[in-house]
């Protein structure tokens, strides 16, 4: 699969201390890419792997350059004081990856009112937020993408009825990547989500979405980052407006040999949500 590069391009990563988010982070760090991480994981956590500042250490590592932002998405003053601190930092922002989510795979009556607005203040709003203070910046970008890393909208009532307050907290995301697509349109910045075809070995899957064994059939976080990698360097007015879904994305651009991302070889992977 070839390429174009995203080498000195600026990216404002959130939930980039882990999971899919450092693995975008560290693909467009071996561009040469400089990458804001705005994550709330300071310290250690006892149960999650990384910290904002061990993520920027492998950045760095990478060939990239980082920024380190203790920044949660659900609070306005700390999303604006990040995109300024990241503009003032590196001169502008050219993409934004909205990638930091709540979970909570629960029915109606089984879902806390605590746990229902987490997931909306981060996943909805913070999506929203975050497009909001960055989008004056990327529209001084050559090339601005936004890119949320939400599923398809698919409408069926079988992706609603295990887990409504998630997945209408996820389609929140694609919505604002949809209504973005138009609306930004004349600036010239496109706005698609990306969803993994199976699941992806990340600290909710082996925390919250059945450990170990699942992790097992899981697919590793590269193939999400090399399908992000190949959106967020098209031109920006020609790719706009789509739900991507990572596996079919890399077939079309020509990759046919899937076995190098899967966590254990020759295990088939688990299919995901929502595809």
């Amino acid at each position: 699969m070839t390429t174009g590069t995203l080498r000195d391009r600026t990216l404002f990563i959130t939930g980039a201390s882990r999971g899919i988010g450092l693995a975008i982070a560290l693909r467009a760090a071996r561009d040469g890419a400089r990458i804001a991480i705005a994550a709330k994981t300071a310290e250690p956590h006892p149960k999650l792997p990384g910290t904002i500042y061990t993520a920027a250490e492998a950045i760095e590592r990478a060939g990239g350059k980082a920024l380190p932002l203790v920044c949660d998405i659900r609070f306005e003053d700390q999303v604006r004081a990040a995109v300024e601190r990241t503009v003032q930092v590196f001169g502008g922002i050219d993409v934004l990856v909205n990638n930091a989510s709540a979970i909570s795979l629960t029915p109606t009556v089984e879902t806390p009112m605590k746990r229902f607005d987490l997931m909306h203040a981060i996943n909805t709003r913070g999506t929203f937020l975050c497009g909001q203070a960055c989008i004056p910046h990327l529209a001084r970008s050559s090339n601005p993408h936004i890119l949320c890393i939400s599923p398809p909208l698919n409408l069926e009532a079988r992706w609603f009825a295990p887990h409504l307050a998630y997945t209408i907290a996820k389609f929140g995301m694609s919505l604002c990547a949809l209504g973005w697509s138009e609306e930004l349109r004349p600036q010239g910045i496109a706005a698609n989500a990306l969803w993994p075809r199976t699941v992806i070995d990340t600290a909710a899957v082996r925390n919250l979405l059945g450990g170990a064994d699942v992790a097992a059939r899981a697919r590793k976080p590269e193939i999400m980052a090399d399908a992000a990698h190949w959106i967020l360097t098209q031109p920006a007015r020609q790719c706009t407006g789509n739900f991507f879904v990572d596996e079919d994305l890399l077939r079309a651009a020509g990759v046919t040999d899937f076995s190098g991302y899967a966590v254990t070889p020759g295990v088939e992977p688990l299919p995901d949500f929502f595809v």
